[in-house]
């Protein structure tokens, strides 16, 4: 248990800093999930404009430090290849 004010202090900075950091994750992946039903849905403009704000939201994410930006790159080719095969 945190004895110290600094600690104390330190502990509730880590619970704030851990329901941010989970939120953020939360919404990356519904965000995911929206491009993958519109996928399966057969809706190609609706899966484009989903993958669109896909990125935008994993990408600040990334940029914040909650992915690696290597998993965020896998992430939206896999969605891209996704989204490309509706066309063929």
């Amino acid at each position: 248990m945190a004895n110290s004010p600094q600690a104390r202090k330190r502990a509730r900075q880590a619970e704030t800093s851990r329901q941010h950091n989970a939120a953020m994750r939360s919404m990356v992946r519904t965000y995911l999930k929206k491009v993958i039903a519109a996928v399966a849905s057969g809706d190609q403009p609706s899966a484009q404009a989903a993958y669109q704000k896909a990125v935008s939201v994993l990408d600040k994410a990334t940029r914040k430090g909650k992915f690696h930006a290597n998993k965020a790159a896998r992430l939206k080719s896999r969605l891209n290849a996704r989204v490309k095969a509706m066309a063929a």
